[in-house]
């Protein structure tokens, strides 16, 4: 008997089985059943797929150690994917001890098979030193390997590498070229990098437009750093019309992130009133929160905002201050 029929008789007895059951859950233990019985007859692919279904808890218990022991029959086999996911673990420490070196062994292997994620995971281990010695050129050569099939992460950090010089000759167009790949796909690093090159005129001519353009999107994704150069665009007019409220509402953002230096132009924006009310309090309390981060113009503006201030202002904005609390940062390369 084949594998093939062998696994659609045992479908059959366990529909017999489960027939009071609702139709789509009937189907789910059928397929469920069939899966560990492919997998329990040596076959890889169900090995991974019973292994992740143990990991996730779909239509079984979650159970750590039963995935891990699915996942290493797949690994040992040679499945790329089996052994891409037994690298996390290891890499992790998920189930598992820590060990960074055995996490490095089993990416190796997937990569070696093709698999993209692991080739951009191995070339992380080599850019990082996470279980091999630090290798820029082993990086680069890993990232291009996964960036060639399309991996928008390691089309980013490729772009990196050409951007820093970093295991391969300096060189901004190249570097462009790659943030442009990974920028397409939506990979946020990526399109703000590709902003700054924009901005800069770094690998490609300066246009302060597209800089806008590509700083929006990761703007509106929280990237704290692109609010911010989002915001002094509005206020300069760079390659969008000037617009005051604009320059505040970024700068506010990446404000409410603990970013000091938006902090510090937020809280000029109080004090001069543009874009904003003038407001004596809330030019305060962002010169303080910007100051105490150790941005250098702010103690002395918000010194002299204070000077300003009656007594009962002053202690409302000191209360203020002391009760703020930062939002999480998204910071990436400046």
């Amino acid at each position: 008997m084949s594998k093939t029929l062998l696994l659609s008789s045992l479908v059959v007895v366990f529909l017999v089985g489960t027939a009071r059951l609702p139709a789509a859950q009937r189907v789910e233990r059928a397929s469920i059943e069939a899966i560990k019985a492919s997998a329990n007859q040596g076959d890889a692919a169900a090995q991974f797929r019973l292994g992740w279904l143990y990991d996730k808890g779909r239509g079984v218990p979650r159970d750590d150690a039963e995935a891990l022991s699915w996942y290493r029959k797949a690994a040992d086999q040679g499945y790329a994917s089996a052994q891409y996911v037994l690298g996390l673990r290891y890499e992790e420490g998920k189930g598992v001890p820590r060990d960074p070196a055995e996490a490095v062994k089993w990416y190796r292997k997937a990569a070696d098979q093709g698999l993209a994620d692991a080739q951009f995971r191995l070339g992380w281990c080599y850019d990082e030193a996470k279980g091999v010695r630090q290798d820029d050129a082993e990086a680069v050569k890993w990232f291009r390997k996964a960036a060639d099939q399309g991996d928008a992460n390691a089309q980013y950090n490729l772009g990196t590498c050409y951007d820093e010089g970093k295991g391969v000759a300096q060189d901004f167009a190249e570097a462009v070229s790659w943030y442009h790949k990974a920028a397409a796909q939506g990979f946020t690093p990526a399109q703000y990098n590709l902003g700054v090159c924009y901005d800069k005129g770094e690998g490609i001519r300066q246009d302060y437009a597209e800089a806008a353009r590509w700083y929006r999107k990761p703007a509106e994704e929280g990237h704290v750093i692109a609010q911010f150069r989002l915001g002094r665009f509005y206020e300069q007019g760079l390659g969008t019309s000037r617009d005051d409220a604009e320059a505040v509402k970024w700068y506010r953002k990446a404000a409410d992130q603990g970013f000091a230096k938006a902090q510090y132009f937020l809280g000029l924006r109080y004090d001069q009133g543009k874009g904003v009310p003038q407001d004596e309090i809330e030019a305060y309390v962002w010169l303080s929160v910007s100051a105490a981060q150790g941005w250098k113009e702010a103690p002395e503006r918000r010194d002299a905002v204070a000077k300003r201030m009656s007594p009962k202002a002053l202690i409302e904005a000191q209360r203020r201050t002391n009760a703020f609390v930062p939002t999480k940062s998204k910071h990436r390369k400046n």
